[in-house]
């Protein structure tokens, strides 16, 4: 049972790593096709502005989300924590007698 939760594991944790890549590069793209594009200075400095705004808004976001499926993770092992502690003790009636 182990291994499932630890291929589990790292299968998140790898969607999180290409998540936070894809993001970065995403970013990296962005900002250099606003440095080649034909405005004033000033309009692609708004623009910018506006972008980084918006990414910001969108990462804090994702964090929520990040936070509620965890929240939502640890109640369920806390439940089977306790299924498994209640079938423990029956058990241990079953034996004693």
């Amino acid at each position: 049972m182990s291994d499932t939760s630890d291929d589990t594991r790292i299968t998140h944790e790898d969607r999180t790593n290409a998540l936070a890549w894809f993001l970065t590069g995403a970013v990296v793209g962005f900002t250099a096709a606003l440095l080649y594009a034909p405005q004033s200075g000033r309009d692609t400095r708004r623009l910018i502005t506006d972008k980084t705004q918006q990414s910001y808004d969108a990462v804090a976001d994702t964090g929520k989300d990040i936070v509620e499926a965890g929240k939502d993770m640890f109640e369920r092992g806390r439940k089977l924590v306790e299924d498994a502690a209640e079938l423990f003790e029956r058990g241990r009636k079953l034996v004693k007698g």
